[in-house]
């Protein structure tokens, strides 16, 4: 199984065409036997976790059971010429599913290897979350400071905030030094522990996603970083 994730930033006056995508690209997408899974995303002000939703920033997700279909998909596919054609800046990653737990819209979308490896060197993180309509404004106020915390943490390398629904479907997608200092700050660091806690004490969601990651090759920037594995 490869997971592919793209995120692209639109010119400004393009902005329009990520709208138009979100609605018309979903097509193609239906209709490609070969991808088990597939989101079409929003984001947050410059690709950020915890901030308001960005117009420029646009993301895709799917899932291949094997590299050739995943190849043709980049190479050929309307939704990928459509990104590149109005967007000025992408960052796309290829990911190897190695732990993951819950469910993204009532499915396991990401399968897992038995030959799958725990990898010593850089990791990548998903965590996913439909949050309750109620407790929309608690989680927000809640939110920003494991963010802020996340991104000064030691071994963080880059995080995206993307999501199907900029207030209620939230997902977090974050690169890591090692396995090691992602678990440190998930449940070492006191502002993202805190949140955890209360997580499960206020039942903020109706359905959420943990998956680990090995990287298995990414190209492009993320606003102008670009990763080396």
């Amino acid at each position: 199984m490869i997971v592919a994730l793209t995120i692209t930033k639109y010119r400004t006056a393009n902005i329009i065409f990520g709208f138009i995508g979100m609605a018309i690209l979903r097509f193609p997408l239906w209709l490609n036997k070969k991808c088990s899974f597939w989101k079409l995303m929003g984001s947050g002000k410059d690709a950020q976790v915890d901030l308001a939703p960005d117009f420029k920033h646009w993301a895709i997700i799917t899932i291949w059971e094997n590299k050739s279909d995943c190849d043709d998909f980049y190479k050929n596919s309307f939704p990928i010429k459509w990104f590149r054609f109005f967007g000025k800046e992408e960052f796309t990653i290829f990911l190897n599913p190695l732990t993951s737990h819950g469910l993204w819209s009532g499915i396991e979308p990401f399968k897992i290897n038995k030959n799958s490896k725990l990898t010593t060197g850089k990791i990548a993180v998903i965590t996913r979350a439909a949050i309750k309509f109620n407790k929309v404004k608690e989680f927000r106020d809640n939110i920003k400071r494991a963010a802020v915390s996340m991104r000064n943490a030691p071994g963080f390398i880059l995080s995206a905030g993307v999501g199907e629904n900029p207030y209620f479907d939230q997902a977090t997608f974050s690169i890591w030094e090692d396995a090691e200092s992602m678990k440190n700050y998930a449940y070492k660091s006191f502002d993202h522990a805190d949140v955890i806690k209360l997580t499960r004490e206020r039942k903020w969601y109706s359905e959420e996603l943990f998956a680990r990651f090995e990287i298995i090759d990414c190209r492009g920037t993320l606003n102008g970083q670009a990763i080396k594995i």
